[in-house]
């Protein structure tokens, strides 16, 4: 079986065939099994993130903190350069230390897909070495190239620009996550393997993007706390379509050993 990077390099050469509905429906049925456990594992962390917020608030601004003008004030208020630059390494930095635990709810579909056992420790699997080092370096420069380009083109006044670069750098390394922990590649390789996946088949997988961004928010139609319980529809819609795409690479190697070795 060749590695990623060779079936990357196929990729490259021959492009890949992927069916929206066959993916959705994937992971749809991949959902369905983590969907659950998943929620009130981020309902858990998203009640002990709140109250550690919270208080480091407090500790800072004072009691004020918690008041609804105080939030209001803070938001509307323009930052210096100097303020962009450390929000944007401070953005970065705890974006990087999360980055392991969004990977551990990919490993938590990836058990559910082959009928493993998993619970809470699944979701701290990458907090260990060789993953952890790569998943910080590659959400770390993620998060600052996008975060620093959107504070700049903000700058200019044109609205939503700066978020719509950011959306656009989130589609391009859409599969970098999954390639550095079901793929083995380095931070860098993970990203640029990600850009030539996106941009051989840009429709089908903008469309897998989109319908597994607006799934995580049906939660919030109902009751706003579902959201909870359907945030990680993204996660299974993203581990389907990683698996899509590289089963088939692996079936088509298989079939070309198989053919080889017929005429040898």
């Amino acid at each position: 079986m060749k590695s990623t990077l060779e079936q990357i390099e196929d990729i490259k050469k021959d492009g890949y065939s992927i069916d929206f509905s066959t993916v959705f429906t994937y992971a749809f049925e991949n959902y369905k099994k983590i969907a659950l456990y998943s929620g009130l594992i981020i309902l858990v962390f998203s009640i002990l993130a709140f109250i550690v917020i919270m208080g480091l608030a407090t500790v800072v601004y004072g009691i004020q903190a918690l008041s609804e003008d105080f939030i209001k004030n803070f938001e509307n208020q323009k930052l210096t350069y100097i303020e962009q630059l450390v929000s944007t390494a401070a953005v970065a930095v705890v974006s990087a230390i999360f980055a392991p635990l969004g990977a551990g709810f990919l490993k938590m579909a990836d058990c559910a897909d082959k009928d493993e056992e998993f619970n809470v420790s699944t979701i701290f699997t990458y907090y260990r070495a060789p993953y952890f080092f790569q998943l910080f370096s590659l959400a770390f420069l993620l998060a600052i190239v996008s975060t620093g380009i959107s504070y700049a083109l903000d700058s200019t006044g044109i609205m939503f620009l700066g978020g719509g670069v950011s959306i656009m750098i989130s589609f391009f390394t859409y599969f970098s996550i999954p390639l550095v922990i079901f793929g083995n590649l380095k931070a860098i390789d993970a990203i640029k393997s990600s850009i030539v996946i996106v941009s051989k088949n840009p429709l089908i997988i903008f469309a897998l993007f989109v319908i597994g961004f607006l799934g995580s928010l049906v939660g919030l139609v109902a009751c706003c706390i579902g959201v909870i319980f359907t945030v990680i529809f993204n996660t299974s819609v993203t581990y389907a379509a990683y698996y899509s795409i590289f089963t088939e690479e692996e079936q088509a190697d298989s079939i070309d050993s198989i053919g080889k070795s017929d005429f040898e």
